[in-house]
Parts: structure tokens; C-alpha cells; sequence
């Protein structure tokens, strides 16, 4: 039987636990080539251990698909060359990349420092950033030598990232920043036969047990909400030619709902036709709120 993404090469970030972990069981099981990037860091980002990403390359080829370790830091220029090369060597082509690495330094904004500032945006800004370049490099090269690109930049984003976070002010700033990147991907590359598009998962994983430790917690059900296997067959389909003509798009999972996020927009207006006095601004101000959508609260706000 034939999958939805059969002789498709896809290459996962952090791809040794949690969610990165069912997206490539997930594509495998579709059929995908699948390079199994992660270089095991805590979930702080301290360590080494490449152990993770060789279990999740076993798993996947006693199922019998196809699957190669990766162990380079997707927040390295260089290395992100490296791990579009490898996917290339290992399969010979590359369609899909999932950026999925990220790590959190949870703290009340009053208390944060800047090198956890820094060590936030670099993982997921910089580490969506490299690999992402180096792949559209390759499509781009692709599509001028004539050949046909029919390629995916999936992209994780966050509840976070949309709404803002109570303690996670540089986790939110990143992952919206994420968003926003998705977007211009998307108007940019389109002519070469590229798509992006973002998630924003709600699931299980170390980072979301202890941020979110209630909600993550499982209610004994039929059904496990937040199990991240749940998020994996969105991700597959987005990746696998079915989903060639959307882009630009972010969608919220959770459990079996697939929300499509409507975005930044234009709000209720008010135009004076001149220059407006800073003394009559504050009711211009309080008649847009009365009138404006009410907003979604940050979390963790009552």
C-alpha cells in the first residue's frame, strides 16, 4: 500500500523525542525518506547525546521504512549545509523540512537575563533560519536547471507565539517571530515551487509538562488529547504533494481539532481627515476598543 509521501526525503529537527519523534514515525509509516536530525540537548539546551536519534532510526527501519541519523546543530550556518547535503547523499533529493528543534528558558520578563534571552532566539530564530536557507538554496538551484520543485518549509510556531505567554517572553517573542517568517517565506517562494507553513501544537512534550503541567496531564480517556501522535498526520499531509497549493498558513492542533489561525488584520478605524490634537486621541482610542473583536488572553492570565 502506498503512502501519501512515498520516495519524499524529509528532514526533522529535534526529531528524537516528543513531537519531532511521531512526525518522523509518521512520515515513515507514509513512506517518507526521513532524516532523524537532533543533537540531544536538555530541554534547556545543555548536552550532547545522540543516543535518541539512533533509537528513532532503528524504530523506523525495523517498521521498514527508510531513515538516517543526524547529529548537526541546526543553529550553525554551516551545519545547516551539511544536513541538506546529507538528506541529498542519503536519498537523493530533499523535499520536506520540518523545523521542529527548540528549547525554552522559562521566566517572569522582571527576571530574565539576556543569555537567556539570546540562547532563545538563537535555537528558533537562527536554527529555523540556516537550514531552511540552505534547503531553498538547493529548490531554487533545482528550479533552474528545470527540473519540477514541489517542496514544503513546515514551521513550528506556538500558542505562545500567537497570544503571548505569562513567564515565556522570549519563548513568545521567538515564536511569533516564527509566524511572521512563515508569511514571507510564503510570498517569496512560491515561484520556485516552495510552500511554508507553520504549526502551533498543542501536545504532551518536556516543554509543555512543566509549563503546562494540568493540562498535559492524561485524563484516563479512550481518547489522549494531548498525545503528540495526535499533531503528526497534519504535519505529514502538509508535507506530502496533496497540500501543494497551501501556503502562507498557520494552524493550531490539538488532539482532532485543526484550527486555521486567521491572523493579524485590520481593525474598526476612525479617520478624521486631519491632524488629530493629542487631547482627542484617548476617545478616538476607547471607541476603536468598544469596537474592535475582543482579543484571545495571554496565557496564563485570568
Amino acid at each position: 500500500m502506498m503512502g501519501i509521501c512515498d520516495n519524499r526525503t524529509v528532514i526533522i529537527t529535534g526529531a528524537a523525542r516528543g513531537l519531532g519523534k511521531s512526525y518522523a514515525l509518521a512520515f515513515a509509516a507514509e513512506g517518507a525518506n526521513v532524516v532523524v536530525n537532533d543533537i540531544g540537548t536538555s530541554l534547556g539546551g545543555e548536552g550532547r547525546d545522540t543516543s535518541a536519534a539512533d533509537a528513532v532510526v532503528e524504530e523506523i527501519k525495523a517498521a521498514g521504512g527508510n531513515a538516517i541519523a543526524n547529529y548537526e546543530d541546526v543553529t550553525d550556518w554551516d551545519a545547516g549545509k551539511r544536513i541538506v547535503e546529507a538528506a541529498v547523499e542519503a536519498f537523493g533529493d530533499l523535499h520536506v523540512v520540518v523545523n521542529n528543534a527548540g528549547i525554552v528558558r522559562d521566566r517572569m520578563f522582571v527576571s530574565a537575563t539576556l543569555d537567556e534571552w539570546d540562547a532563545t532566539m538563537h535555537v528558533h530564530l537562527r536554527g529555523h533560519f540556516c537550514i531552511a536557507r540552505h534547503a531553498v538554496d538547493y529548490w531554487r538551484g533545482r528550479a533552474k536547471e528545470g527540473h519540477e520543485v514541489d517542496a514544503r518549509i513546515i514551521n513550528t510556531t506556538s500558542g505562545a507565539g500567537l497570544q503571548g505567554s505569562i513567564a515565556q517572553s522570549a519563548y513568545s517573542t521567538a515564536k511569533g517571530g516564527i509566524a511572521s517568517l512563515t508569511l514571507v517565506q510564503a510570498a517569496e517562494l512560491g515561484r520556485y515551487g516552495i510552500t511554508s507553513n507553520a504549526l502551533a501544537p498543542s501536545a504532551r512534550t518536556r516543554m509543555t509538562e512543566q509549563a503546562f503541567a494540568d493540562k498535559m496531564a492524561t485524563g484516563g480517556d479512550a481518547f489522549d488529547v494531548m498525545h503528540p501522535d495526535n499533531i503528526a498526520p497534519t504535519v505529514v499531509w502538509l508535507g506530502s504533494p496533496l497540500s501543494k497549493d497551501v501556503t502562507g498558513c498557520i494552524f493550531e492542533l490539538e488532539g482532532g481539532k485543526i484550527m486555521l489561525e486567521d491572523g493579524w488584520r485590520e481593525g474598526p478605524v476612525v479617520d478624521k481627515g486631519a491632524k488629530w490634537e493629542p487631547a482627542d486621541v484617548g476617545d478616538a482610542v476607547s471607541k476603536l476598543i468598544e469596537e474592535r473583536v475582543e482579543p484571545r488572553k495571554v496565557w496564563g492570565t485570568a
